[in-house]
């Protein structure tokens, strides 16, 4: 960043409290409601883990600026340190995420195979039956990639295999390894271990129920609300090489916006990766007037519903390559 706005360290200090603080309340009163021995209280501890599911999107989204290296911009260390301690809870390495997300926004859409996750390139069978069972199954690893977790676990193998494969193999399962070297690996590997220490630590300390009331269920409830949300806003957008462009903006919403810090302004992201947070919505602009039709949905609500119409299916003639790679060259499903 040429220059960083006197608000910036306020402003990213009483983000980075906030939403600290929060976690740490929902994860209490969670622990708290399960000790009252009332219908209500078992009641209220749903709604609650649900929040605290919501609440960890917000650390992560929170942890996307220290991924972009402007959270901190001034000290990239500090910046480092402040995103891998918020992405602890989800046992995410923060150089892991930086890569997948780097990837997304240099190749987002670039053609039907590269970064396009609501698009299946499969061979077209010859049979009608064939054809139909094909579909079939696209139409329900969608679904169950936005609508039972499906999304989170695709990142989760994305991480793994980060985390754990040799580098000479890496690096001829997808372009996004390209630059990935045994450092970050180790360097990762440290981070992960550091995550699934606090799990065990919280476990360890109060006990694993409530491990499983403040971090377990919430985890769960995290990998639903990433799922519906990761895609909705290149969700059928188009294609080709003009790669900031295959995305949308949707309507402000106070508490959405408050929630995902202006994350609604996904297109102005897309142009302007490194404007901070709060200065999205004062350069809102709208799409080239090739992209223009992207803009299908308004709001949070309508997009994520606009995914029950399914994926893109796109059929091409049989050949060893469709047959061993029907679904897109993307690692991670990172926005």
């Amino acid at each position: 960043m040429a220059h960083v706005d006197p608000r910036h360290r306020p402003l990213t200090a009483r983000l980075i409290s906030e939403s600290v603080l929060v976690a740490l309340v929902l994860g209490a009163a969670a622990i708290k409601l399960d000790a009252l021995d009332h219908p209500l209280a078992r009641a209220l501890i749903v709604a609650v883990i649900l929040l605290q599911g919501c609440w960890l999107h917000r650390l992560y989204v929170v942890a996307h600026e220290a991924s972009h290296r402007k959270l901190w911009p001034a000290h990239p260390g500090i910046n480092d340190a402040l995103g891998q301690l918020l992405l602890l809870p989800l046992m995410l390495p923060l150089r892991i995420h930086r890569k997948i997300h780097a990837f997304h926004h240099g190749h987002n859409r670039r053609d039907e195979r590269t970064s396009a996750l609501d698009t299946f390139v499969i061979p077209r069978r010859t049979s009608a039956l064939g054809r139909a069972l094909n579909r079939a199954w696209c139409y329900l690893l969608w679904y169950l990639a936005v609508f039972a977790g499906g999304f989170f676990v695709h990142s989760l193998v994305s991480v793994l295999l980060f985390l754990a494969m040799p580098m000479r193999i890496a690096r001829t399962i997808s372009p996004a390894f390209k630059g990935w070297r045994i450092g970050d690996q180790l360097r990762s590997l440290a981070s992960f271990g550091l995550g699934v220490g606090l799990h065990v630590g919280v476990a360890w300390l109060l006990g694993t129920r409530a491990w499983a009331l403040s971090m377990g269920w919430p985890l769960l409830a995290f990998a639903w609300v990433y799922s519906l949300l990761v895609y909705i806003y290149h969700y059928r957008t188009d294609y080709g090489p003009d790669v900031r462009f295959h995305v949308r903006g949707l309507n402000r919403h106070p508490i959405a916006s408050w929630w995902l810090l202006n994350f609604n302004e996904h297109d102005t992201h897309h142009r302007q990766p490194k404007l901070p947070w709060y200065q999205l919505p004062a350069h809102r602009e709208p799409l080239p007037h090739a992209h223009a039709s992207n803009q299908k949905y308004d709001g949070i609500a309508a997009a994520i519903l606009a995914q029950l119409r399914g994926p893109r299916i796109i059929e091409i003639p049989e050949t060893p390559e469709t047959i061993e790679n029907p679904m897109p060259r993307d690692p991670g499903a990172s926005t």
